[in-house]
């Protein structure tokens, strides 16, 4: 599937794009008096994902009048919008219509008007009412890229560089950079990147040309950029690369805590995965990156030691989040929820090497990264992720080319390669020592991807579709979800379910379900805050808040509804078939983890699974799976430091895992509750005790 829960200014209409992180710097500039440039009466400007042109955005004038057409298409899905707006004397909107759909299909209807003293509000999560305040800017859900442009000249208008927002909190403005960019007539076009922050959990980017006119919105894999402009894509995507890491490099010198002294974890239980219970009140000594010993529980901090008080709470091995697509933002993140290990199922190498190189030298914040090569095939579906072959050859090279390189754990499959190169791609990758997994290409099905070598199937829907399509139903496009409304008619005792289980337990075939992924497709609706968020995002920012009331997919009527809950229903009795055989399956979101992975957990017990068992998947179990089980996966003196803190009992309520209070990572400490604040969230715990 390949999506994540955006977390930035597009929300519902950029889902499948946004697998990005947008991300602010703390540098400043002064900031430069413009004086009224009369706005062009039509802009356009391409969307570039990866390099590749997906789409465009066209933008028309009429005065305070605006128009704005916006589409784009990648990975078998595209999402669309139309957009007509009035804006005050002032440059904020009072009037703005918005209609056209999601990537997946959710149909787009949001309006905002002023009538009389009072503006009102709707979308397809909210509805809302208030006075109007002239110095309020209303924050849309579903816009194109180019609100961001109407915030930050409202915002640059303002002596503050601040202003309120609708329905809540704040935004600000900051000037990060200044580039200069050529465009196609070689003509120097000088360019200032600002940081708009206060929507959502990271700021946005949006450049600007000496007129502050709109050039483009940037981030590390998404370019929006004026016409002409097109080939400073990669300039622009690799500022934004480098303004991330400037942010994670400074929130890292603040949150690591390294001690020239052994660390002593006091007054904990210890989660054991071999026993799946929690031990007495125990200390645990930590010496440089590992575990130099536990022993019991000490009155005060030792001669030459720091003490870090546990208060009886539980220490549990560090999680593994197994479908990760790893950006800055969710590096950090994911550490934080005690997700102290990820594998990466496909990433750019340009952007994952550099990030595990800073992960590794502790410039930024982030877990320890198992790697996945990434193969597409071409197609007018292709991902724009990873590496794309048009034949067997090259993919067969490009499986070579990853295990020349080393350091990949596996090579992922995906749904555009022609099934019948399989074959020679798992021959390949196994000469490397490589596995292989992936989705089941479109026009195969998963006994013919088991038969030629596959040793995972990503995704539980992948392996479904197979027992409910015609082979000739392309799963390139958004089919392989809607497709499964078939599932409530799947026979699970029938013959061909049966033999594709029987043949994955003979040959030994894992499942990376990511389950949690498909209860926001299947069950989420617009206007309730879907099920898998409840505990926690009453601490996230606005937008974050209002995105979880955003579903996936359109849902027509009664009947398509229920049949989209009934289809959830079965990938549980699914997945509980498959535990009850043996199958393997291994926790991984698809959409960042973290918060994401704690919701997932949940889940697993829903398939059979207690508490501690689910604990067990989830850190032990994966470390012995990858190859780490001699380092990771338990707290046992000699292995690494990771491991995490909560208040709680997770043996008893496994919602203890998402108040995390410490994380050790290879023995460097971070707090959550001190870096929650620097996204927005307010934290869910207080910060343990340290005594030096």
């Amino acid at each position: 599937m390949q999506i994540k829960i955006p977390s930035k200014i597009f929300q519902s209409m950029m889902y499948s794009v946004l697998l990005i992180t947008m991300a602010g710097c703390s540098q400043q500039y002064a900031s430069v008096e413009k004086a009224a440039v009369v706005q062009p009466a039509q802009e356009k400007f391409s969307v570039i994902f990866g390099g590749t042109d997906v789409g465009g955005m066209t933008v028309n004038r009429d005065g305070q009048n605006i128009d704005v057409d916006f589409s784009f298409s990648n990975n078998g899905r595209g999402a669309s919008s139309q957009e007509v707006l009035k804006l005050s004397d002032r440059g904020l909107p009072i009037d703005w219509q918005i209609s056209g759909k999601t990537v997946f299909g959710n149909e787009v209807n949001e309006q905002f008007s002023l009538k009389g003293n009072r503006v009102n509000w709707q979308s397809s999560s909210e509805s809302g009412s208030a006075e109007f305040n002239p110095d309020a800017l209303f924050i849309a859900q579903n816009a194109s890229p180019y609100a961001l442009y109407i915030y930050a000249k409202a915002l640059l208008g303002q002596p503050t560089l601040s202003l309120s927002a609708l329905p809540a909190g704040e935004l600000t403005i900051s000037q990060v950079s200044k580039v200069v960019l050529n465009d196609a007539n070689n003509t120097k076009v000088n360019t200032t990147i600002y940081a708009v922050k206060g929507i959502n959990l990271d700021p946005s980017y949006i450049a600007l040309d000496d007129n502050q006119l709109m050039l483009g919105y940037l981030s590390p894999r998404v370019v929006i950029i004026r016409e002409g402009l097109e080939a400073q894509s990669k300039v622009l995507s690799d500022l934004a690369a480098n303004l991330n890491a400037s942010r994670f490099e400074i929130i890292a010198q603040k949150a690591i805590h390294q001690y020239d002294k052994p660390i002593r974890i006091n007054n904990v239980r210890i989660f054991d995965p071999v026993s799946l219970q929690l031990t007495a009140a125990k200390s645990v000594l930590l010496e440089n990156d590992k575990i130099k010993a536990i022993e019991a529980m000490v009155d005060s901090a030792k001669e030459g030691e720091v003490l870090i008080e546990g208060n009886g709470g539980t220490l549990i091995p560090g999680l593994y989040e197994m479908h990760g697509h790893m950006s800055d933002n969710d590096a950090l993140l994911n550490v934080l929820a005690g997700v102290t290990s990820v594998r990466d199922m496909g990433n750019e190498i340009d952007i994952l090497d550099p990030l595990i190189d800073k992960i590794e030298s502790n410039q930024i914040i982030g877990p320890r990264i198992t790697k996945s090569g990434f193969i597409e095939g071409k197609s007018e579906f292709s991902a724009a992720t990873g590496e794309i072959a048009s034949t067997e050859q090259e993919a067969v090279d490009l499986v070579n080319m990853y295990g020349e390189k080393g350091g990949y754990f596996q090579i992922k499959v995906y749904s555009s390669i022609n099934g019948e190169w399989v074959p020679a791609m798992a021959k390949a990758a196994k000469k490397h020592g490589m596995r292989i997994t992936g989705h089941i290409p479109a026009f195969s099905n998963a006994d013919e991807m088991i038969a030629a070598g596959y040793d995972e199937i990503t995704h539980i829907n992948q392996a479904m579709l197979s027992w409910v399509l015609d082979k000739d139903e392309d799963t390139r496009t958004l089919y392989r979800i809607t497709g499964m409304k078939r599932f409530v008619d799947l026979d699970l005792n029938s013959d061909k379910v049966q033999h594709t289980l029987n043949t994955m337990v003979a040959k030994n075939i894992a499942v990376d379900p990511t389950i949690v992924i498909h209860e926001l497709g299947l069950t989420a609706r617009n206007g309730e805050t879907r099920i898998g968020v409840k505990d926690y995002i009453d601490h996230m920012p606005i937008g974050e808040q209002r995105s979880a009331k955003v579903a996936l997919l359109n849902v027509a009527d009664e009947q398509e509804d229920k049949e989209y809950r009934l289809a959830f229903d079965k990938v549980i009795e699914t997945l509980a078939l498959m535990h009850k055989k043996g199958i393997l399956l291994v926790p991984g979101t698809d959409l960042g983890g973290a918060f994401e992975l704690h919701r997932e957990l949940e889940l697993f017990k829903k398939i059979g699974m207690t508490n501690a068992e689910v604990l067990r998947r989830a850190s032990y179990d994966m470390a012995n799976y990858l190859g780490y089980g001699e380092q990771l996966g338990s707290i046992e003196v000699g292995k690494y430091a990771d491991f995490f803190l909560v208040p709680g009992d997770p043996i008893a309520d496994l919602r203890a895992i998402k108040t995390v209070a410490m994380v050790s990572k290879g023995g460097v400490i971070y707090f959550p509750s001190e870096v929650y604040p620097e996204f927005g969230i307010k934290p869910f715990t207080a910060i343990p005790t340290v005594v030096e």
